[in-house]
């Protein structure tokens, strides 16, 4: 018994020890992860003001983000989504007990640590979507379950070693920049159940191992440049449920393996150069809900066995070479959603029950060759959007059905042999914004029935045989493309046009339309393409087109138009297409603009004069009527006495304001001056001009050495400019004077205005711009939305066709930056030109520019061309669009902005290169498409090859045509196809 208690005190002393002992550490131990906290903080940048409690005063287990355990030791630091910046500091993987690190969602920048793997106790680590570099650090955490570092710009290879996490969970490395081959010890993860390197850059096949990680439910391997067969051993992993491969190159057949893994539900191969047929085995796949194997070479038909899907909701199998009829068995699936067959070989009938027993929302099944009608049931579900059927030989009416299906939203049933009229309920369908019944042989009138399409955009129903008058709305105050041509449309041209405040795109043309053009159309203020040809019109062409401010493309021809052309058109900025062939005008052909070098056959059968050589027409003869020469003779003696004095005396006076002069400031040192603007002329003196180039009124510094400044003039309060000075004026040319004269006549409302310039041999060069209300393109590009940013491309892109088109000799910019981007509060962007002589002289020498911000043949020659401006207009538009500077350095393996921009479009996600202001404006499809178009024209503009870069008329007129209507033009230059 004594014995007993002995043992008793001795175990309760012992305890009281060990408890002591940990008393006595305690403050060291607080002290030590104070200390690995505290630099992490100074690290970090925090705009939002989430870590303000992280200080030394307080106890770190209150800091916002950080949670303690009991002892109160750091457990978790949860920062995800705090908008933080900076560097990770090292201090934070020092944390001996913290289990759980989420930084996720930031903007931290720089190298993961290498010692980051050194944390004992760490579960959980989410470090995706950041912009972080660099490789991969060293891994040796044996209790890491989750890794997360998705998302970022990590480089080089997995390292072999990533076998030791054997404990791993869960695994993301996609969306990075990673190469080389995926190890073999990556089967040694055997509890994994996510596996992802995604969109990244990895190459060889994938390791048959794999079979070996018997726990995995879900891989994502897609978005690299794998090659091989998909290995067999993957049919072993009979947990799986998402197996994605799309976007490689994997080549050879599917393996039947695959109909093992009977809990699949997703199962995506598009995009891959697999043949043969589709293995009957996966057709075991009872839980597969979608399947998608777009994209590849498959072959053979589509088996009946697919009737065992009885979960299957999408199927994509469209861009193969499958054959055959469609399987009657797809409407006995009750969950089918989604049915896209389209560019195939498939032939036969549509099933005729397809939709009865679906629950269809989406069928393309165009471009095959299919024969026989459109089913009655396809809209059974009542919830069928989008209905694609163009390009086959469907013959019969449009089904009633059709007709009340008020879901539809998209409907392309052109290029078949569809007959019989439009139905009244089917031009009443709500949801329908894009209409396409083109290519048929639909006939009857569409004028005695009442249009009710509050949705509808895009609306064509060309190439049919539909007759009768147009009908004067469309019951839409939204639509934007108009195509009625190549039908038998008579009357006139409804008045009533002129109310589509939104249409771009308006086509009439071989019908036999009668009457005049209406000057309604001129408040159609958005259109960019009108085509009225091969009709009977007649009349003049109204004065008031020239109103049109984005009117690109205007074909009349083939009409019995009069009249002369009306000298206005000639001055439309926007124009660069015109057919007035064979017509009956008369008189001189406009000398500018369009008509500046018209084609001979966009002219012909006319009575025209004028033009170039180009056009073919004669000279114009100096004759006119005898009554003409008689008033005007008359009016001129009655006006030359009392005009002649005064029109002598204002030329002289204006030219001596214009003309190259010599002034003394206040401190009487001489300077010479010219202005191009006599209203400048009379208010600024040099002394203004002087006065403004202090600090105080600094505007823009450019390389840190050329400065802008604010002016005022004295004399006129309200006269307000911008002052620019030149710190290299030792380098100007002794054509100064005659090429800035030239310089100064530019005028473009896309352009700032030079007004005047100094010099002084001692003091150097000041440029005098007119002022230009707004703020610089740089500080505001962060707050813009895809919209306003659209506005401004437009805007330059129509200075760039200006100096480019107008100007002899033309005139180039050198460096097309946000710096030199100046934007009112209307959205409307100017541009800023440089010293003629540094950037845009005769002889097309630069001096010093950035590597960075100009074409690669002009960082060798320091010559700049129109090429090379086309160059910096892509620049510009790439910074648009990803909100990143040429000038940055986080561009991972890439060697610039525009390798980067190359690989995000082609390899990427949208929203991993889009700046994030306008990722919300990208969930629409509508702005996806532009944004996606206007890339796709950026990366042309920066093309390696001078001559494979379009010309500023080109670039102009594909980025309008890009922005008429996203989803229906497609732009003459193209990476990819997309079927709509």
């Amino acid at each position: 018994m004594a014995k007993k208690g002995a043992e008793t005190c001795s175990r309760t002393l012992s305890m009281f020890m060990l408890l002591f002992l940990f008393l006595i550490n305690l403050p060291a131990l607080y002290g030590e992860e104070l200390e690995s906290l505290l630099p992490f903080r100074a690290s970090i940048k925090d705009p939002l003001g989430f870590l303000s409690n992280w200080s030394s005063s307080t106890s770190f287990c209150n800091w916002h983000g950080i949670t303690c355990g009991n002892p109160p030791h750091v457990k978790k630091i949860e920062l995800s989504g705090k908008n933080i910046s900076g560097k990770i500091s090292v201090s934070i993987f020092q944390l001996q007990y913290v289990e759980i690190i989420d930084l996720s969602d930031n903007q931290l920048s720089g190298e993961i640590p290498r010692n980051l793997f050194s944390c004992p106790s760490l579960l959980y680590l989410n470090l995706s979507n950041n912009n972080l570099s660099g490789p991969l650090p060293s891994i040796s955490i044996s209790r890491l379950e989750t890794l997360d570092l998705s998302n970022n710009m990590l480089s080089g290879k997995i390292p072999d070693n990533i076998g030791l996490l054997w404990s791993l969970k869960f695994l993301d490395l996609g969306g990075n920049i990673l190469v080389g081959k995926i190890p073999n010890s990556i089967s040694n993860l055997t509890v994994l159940k996510v596996f992802t390197l995604a969109s990244n850059q990895l190459v060889g096949q994938i390791p048959g191992e794999i079979g070996r990680m018997k726990n995995l439910k879900w891989i994502y391997l897609g978005y690299n440049n794998l090659s091989g067969e998909i290995p067999k051993e993957i049919g072993d992993l009979t947990s799986l449920n998402h197996l994605d491969l799309v976007y490689n190159d994997l080549s050879g057949q599917i393996p039947s393996s695959l109909g093992n893994l009977i809990n699949l539900q997703y199962l995506f191969l598009y995009k891959n150069k697999l043949t043969g047929p589709i293995p009957r085995s996966l057709f075991n796949l009872k839980k597969l809900v979608s399947l998608d194997l777009s994209d590849n070479s498959l072959s053979g038909e589509i088996p009946e066995l697919i009737s065992e899907l009885q979960n299957l909701e999408i199927l994509h199998l469209f861009s193969n070479n499958l054959t055959g009829k469609i399987p009657a068995a797809l409407a006995s699936l009750p969950r089918l959603q989604v049915l896209q067959l389209w560019s195939n070989k498939l032939s036969g009938k549509i099933p005729e029950d397809l939709g009865r027993r679906n629950n269809l929302t989406i069928v393309d099944l165009s471009s095959n060759f299919l024969v026989g009608k459109i089913p009655k049931s396809l809209c059974n579900s009542g919830r069928l959007f989008k209905l694609i059927l163009f390009s086959n030989s469907l013959q019969g009416e449009i089904p009633q059905s059709l007709s009340s299906c008020i879901s539809l939203r998209r409907v392309r049933i052109q290029n078949n042999r569809l007959s019989g009229d439009l139905s009244p309920e089917f031009t009443k369908l709500p949801l329908v914004y894009f209409l396409d019944v083109s290519g048929n042989n639909l006939s009857g009138r569409i004028d005695g029935q009442k249009w009710d399409m509050p949705s509808l955009e895009m609306l064509s129903l060309a190439k049919n045989k539909i007759f009768g008058e147009l009908p004067g709305s469309f019951g839409s105050g939204k639509l934007q493309n108009l195509d009625l041509s190549e039908n038998q449309f008579s009357g006139n041209i409804p008045k009533s046009f002129g109310r589509l405040s939104d249409l771009m795109l308006l086509q009439l043309s071989e019908n036999k339309l009668s009457g005049n053009i209406p000057e309604e159309l001129s408040s159609c203020k958005k259109l960019v393409s009108l085509d009225l040809s091969h009709n009977h019109l007649s009349g003049n062409i109204p004065i008031n087109l020239a109103e049109l401010p984005a009117l690109g493309q205007l074909d009349l021809s083939a009409n019995h138009l009069s009249g002369e052309i009306p000298p206005n058109l000639g001055r439309m900025e926007s124009l660069g297409e015109v057919n007035i062939s064979h017509n009956h005008f008369h008189g001189r052909l406009p000398s500018t603009g369009a008509f500046l070098y018209i084609n001979a056959s966009a002219v012909a059968g006319n009575d025209l004069c004028g033009g170039d050589a180009s056009s073919g027409l004669p000279p114009c003869k100096n004759l006119k009527s005898r009554m003409w020469w008689y008033v005007l003779t008359c009016f001129l003696v009655v006006l030359a006495m009392f005009t002649l004095a005064a029109l002598v005396i204002l030329f002289i006076q204006r030219r001596k304001e214009l003309e190259l002069k010599r002034v003394e400031n206040e401190d009487g040192i001489l300077w010479e001056m010219q202005f191009f603007d006599s209203r400048a002329s009379k208010s600024i003196t040099i002394d203004d001009i002087l006065s403004s180039a202090k600090q105080e009124n600094v505007i823009m510094r450019e390389a840190g050495k050329e400065r802008s400044y604010r002016g005022k003039s004295f004399m006129i309060s309200n006269m307000q400019f911008v002052v620019k000075e030149m710190n290299d004026a030792n380098s100007i040319p002794p054509s100064f004077w005659s090429v800035i004269a030239e310089f100064g006549r530019l005028r473009h409302p896309n352009i700032i205005r030079l007004i005047g310039v100094c010099r002084s041999t001692e003091n150097g060069v000041f440029l005098v711009y007119g002022n230009a209300e707004g703020k610089i393109l740089s500080e505001i590009l962060g707050n813009l939305s895809w919209e306003r940013r659209r506005k401004i491309a437009i805007g330059i892109a129509k200075a760039l066709h200006f100096l480019h088109g107008y100007c002899s000799p033309s005139v180039l910019v050198g460096i097309i930056s946000l710096e030199k981007v100046v934007v009112d509060g209307k959205d409307e962007a100017r541009l800023s030109l440089d010293l003629p002589g540094r950037l845009a002289s005769t002889d097309n020498k630069c001096l010093i520019i950035p590597s960075d911000c100009v074409a690669p043949e002009a960082r060798q020659s320091k010559d700049i061309s129109e090429q090379s401006d086309i160059y910096g207009f892509g620049l510009f538009l790439i910074e648009l669009l990803t909100g990143k500077s040429p000038a940055d350095t986080e561009f991972g393996m890439h060697e610039n902005i525009v390798e980067w921009a190359r690989y995000c479009y082609s390899d990427c996600h949208l929203d991993v290169w889009i700046d994030r202001m306008i990722r919300e404006d990208a969930t629409s499809d509508h702005n996806q498409n532009e944004i996606v178009e206007t890339m796709n024209l950026a990366l042309h503009c920066t093309a390696t090859d001078p001559m494979a870069r379009p010309c500023a008329s080109e670039v102009l007129k594909i980025l309008q045509s890009v922005l008429i209507s996203s989803s229906s033009c497609v732009s003459v230059l193209k990476f990819s196809s997309t079927n709509y």
